[in-house]
Parts: C-alpha cells; sequence; structure tokens
C-alpha cells in the first residue's frame, strides 16, 4: 500500500510525465523540481533524476543515483531497468546483463527490457537468442497500437532480426524436412502446413468470434474441404442457369436490389459507407428462414438448383439464399458472423479481375461455378477493385461437426432469444 508521501511523489511525477508529453516542457520542469525539492531523497524522484541524467549524457552520475535508488526500492523494476540502461552506456555488459535479469524477474512483461535484453544478445552474436526475445516482447504490443515515435525505429529493429531468423529457420526446415515430405507426398499436409507458415510468422491465428452464438469445441476451419460437401455437384453444374437469371433480374435495375446492410440507427464506422447502399445489393430468395415467393417466382431454374441444399433451419435467422451484388470500387471491411453452428456456401457467378475474398490468413479469388465453403465467424471481408459487378449466390448450412441434437437446440435457443427480446437483435 502507498503511503501519502508516496502518492504524493506519484502525483508530481505523473503530472510531469502528462506536460511533457502534452508538450508543455517548462510545467514538467517545474513539477520535477517540486518533487525533488520536497522529496529529494525519495526512490521515485531519484529514479527521475536518474533518467534525466542519462538524457544528458551523465552516465556515472545516473549510476550512483539509481545505485542509491535501489538500495530503498530493490524490488522496482524501472529502476533495475534504467540502471542497467545507465551500465549499458558505461560499457559493463555483464553488468547490464545482470540487472536486466532483475528488472525481468520482476516485471516479466516489460517490453523495454525485453527489447534491451535482445539488444544485449545481438551485440553478444547470439543472433538466435536475440531474436526469441525480440518475438516476445513484440508479441506484447496489442493490434492497431500507435506506435510512439521514439519507439519505431527499436522496433523496426527487433521487426528486421525476427524476420532474418525465420528466413533462416525457414531455410533450415525447408531440409530437415525434406525426406520426410517425401514418404508422405501422397498425404495433404495442408494443415502442417499452415502451422508451419504461422510458426515462421507468415501467417496470422484467428480463431471464431461470432457476434451471437459460440458453441464450443468445433473446428476454427477457415476454407472447408470442398470434396465433404458433393452436394454442391448439382448446384455448380446449374452455374449457367442460376447466372442467367440472376442477369435478367440486374436487367431491371438496381432498385431490384436492397441494401445489405439497411439500419435506422447509425452503425459504426465501418458499415457507414455501406449503410443503405446498393453498392452492397442484394436480392433474397430466402431471407432470415422466410421464402420470399416473389422473388423466387423469378428465378425457377436456381430455386430448382437448390433443391439440394440442406438448409440449415434457425426460426428467424435461417435459412438465406441470396444473390450478393458488389458494385465496382467496393470492399466490404473485416467482419464475423453472428453463430459458428453455421457455415456459408459462395456459388461465384459474375467475377471481373480485381475481386477478392479473405477469411482469417487465406485469401481467395472467386472462380465461376466454383463453390466453396467457409466459416463466417472466423473474421473475413470481400472486394471488388474492378470497373464491373461482381456477383455470388450465397446460402448457409449446418456445421457438419455439429449433432442433430445440438441443431435443434441451437434453433430452439434462437427462437427463446427472438421471444425475450420480441425480434431478434442485430448482431452484425
Amino acid at each position: 500500500m502507498l503511503s501519502s508521501e508516496d502518492k504524493d511523489v506519484r502525483k508530481l511525477i505523473d503530472a510531469a510525465s502528462q506536460a511533457m508529453s502534452a508538450g508543455r516542457h517548462y510545467d514538467a520542469e517545474r513539477l520535477t523540481r517540486e518533487a525533488e525539492t520536497k522529496y529529494p531523497n525519495h526512490p521515485m524522484v531519484l529514479n527521475e533524476v536518474g533518467k534525466r541524467k542519462l538524457m544528458s549524457g551523465d552516465k556515472a552520475g545516473a549510476l550512483a543515483v539509481l545505485e542509491q535508488a535501489l538500495k530503498e526500492r530493490p524490488n522496482e523494476g524501472a529502476l533495475w531497468l534504467n540502471y542497467a540502461t545507465a551500465l549499458r552506456d558505461l560499457g559493463r555488459p555483464e553488468d547490464e546483463d545482470a540487472a536486466l535479469t532483475k528488472a525481468l524477474l520482476l516485471e516479466p512483461t516489460n517490453m523495454r527490457a525485453l527489447l534491451q535484453s535482445a539488444a544485449l544478445q545481438e551485440r553478444r552474436g547470439d543472433s538466435r537468442t536475440a531474436a526469441a526475445t525480440y518475438r516476445k516482447a513484440l508479441q506484447l504490443i496489442p493490434r492497431n497500437l500507435q506506435i510512439p515515435m521514439d519507439m519505431r525505429p527499436i522496433l523496426a529493429q527487433a521487426k528486421a532480426a525476427v524476420d532474418a531468423n525465420n528466413r533462416e529457420l525457414e531455410a533450415f526446415l525447408a531440409g530437415h524436412l525434406e525426406a520426410l515430405r517425401a514418404r508422405h507426398a501422397d498425404q495433404s499436409l495442408s494443415r502442417f502446413d499452415k502451422s508451419l507458415a504461422t510458426l515462421l510468422q507468415k501467417r496470422r491465428v484467428y480463431r471464431p468470434q461470432p457476434t451471437f452464438l459460440y458453441l464450443p469445441e468445433l473446428p476454427a476451419i477457415e476454407f472447408y474441404e470442398r470434396g465433404d460437401f458433393p452436394w454442391l455437384d448439382s448446384i455448380e453444374a446449374a452455374t449457367g442457369d442460376i447466372r442467367e437469371e440472376l442477369i435478367g433480374v440486374l436487367a431491371q435495375g438496381r432498385e431490384q436490389l436492397e441494401p445489405y446492410i439497411a439500419r435506422q440507427e447509425t452503425p459504426d464506422a465501418r458499415w457507414r459507407a455501406l449503410n443503405n447502399s446498393r453498392d452492397w445489393g442484394v436480392f433474397y430468395l430466402w431471407k432470415a428462414g422466410e421464402a420470399i415467393e416473389a422473388n423466387m417466382a423469378r428465378c425457377p431454374k436456381t430455386v430448382a438448383a437448390l433443391s439440394a441444399w440442406p438448409k440449415c433451419e434457425l426460426p428467424g435467422s435461417a435459412p438465406t439464399a441470396v444473390f450478393s451484388i458488389l458494385e465496382p470500387k467496393t470492399r466490404i471491411p473485416p467482419h464475423t458472423g453472428v453463430n459458428n453452428a453455421r457455415l456459408i456456401c459462395h456459388l461465384p457467378l459474375i467475377v471481373p479481375p480485381g475481386c477478392g475474398f479473405r477469411v482469417g490468413a487465406e485469401t481467395r479469388e472467386w472462380e465461376p461455378g466454383k463453390a466453396f465453403v467457409f466459416d463466417d465467424t472466423i473474421e473475413h471481408e470481400a472486394w471488388n477493385n474492378s470497373d464491373d459487378t461482381r456477383a455470388v449466390l450465397i446460402f448457409d448450412i449446418w456445421n457438419p461437426y455439429t449433432t442433430e441434437a445440438e441443431r435443434e437446440m441451437v434453433s430452439a435457443l434462437t427462437t427463446g432469444v427472438e421471444q425475450f427480446y420480441g425480434e431478434l437483435p442485430s448482431y452484425l
């Protein structure tokens, strides 16, 4: 528990730090001086004095002040880190290593201590250990964090060291695994190759993040094996008829389509450009479990082809079958679906060059007439960078790893949620 003196010192130092960050250097200096005047021998004050001496180039002075502080507070990781920095600047690598070890024992996830430790390992010529330490430090940085300017060169050095080590490791493992690969040439090594790419940091790990319902212990598969869904053969065979019916719908004008994102309230920033816009337009055959008879009447061959479709029955939510139209120069932002008990099928119909689709770490181009199945609760996005319209038939199915009992329970749960709220909330 902090004493009243500790609290007062912390308040002054934090205020000085905030003033410095805001560019109010005079206020920062005034607050620091006030702390020094009131509490000249307080360890936190001595730490600030030591930092300023380091910045001014007074290495020996910084070391002496920090040693005095450590006598009072030997369990302060920040003190040990600054002490290690003074030792580094004085060219005492063995003592620096010992101080960094102490700092990391007290604060194992102190990123600056890890970075300095890795830099020391590099200077000693131990590039592989340095890369492992740099990697641990980089993993502590949250995604989308705005990196301070003073940290950017250090982190760039760390990333370069990790990348260089990964390429060396990749080359080594290629030779190490060559004979074994040859022995298993008749087997699919897709999962292993993805794990190898992840180890080498060429592939990120994505996990299902449904916005509504998560059914645990289902495989986290981005794109499923096409061969696991033989009933898609007959739907693919009807691609020409399906495309012809879609073209007939589109010939009647864009007003035939609904905006896929259509909200009265203001959506979050990523959806604002597409809200109530036909740049991502859809033509429903089934919508949230309801057959749209008028639209189905206009596309009888498509409806006939979908007779092979094993529908996912979720009252108020599924089945859904829809023509998805993406206008030129339009991007659907990264997002996740509502429920991993179901999967999504795409049958590409019109795909100009410059269109793409990413699920998790895997990016694919649509090929007209070639369907695929994916888990939409894994982050995914789509884009049409061409000057022409892109069109895909989309429909949902049960995840094949769910049991009949689970399907019935998920369906009943969905109905219960709808009854509780009066309608199913929007989870997109």
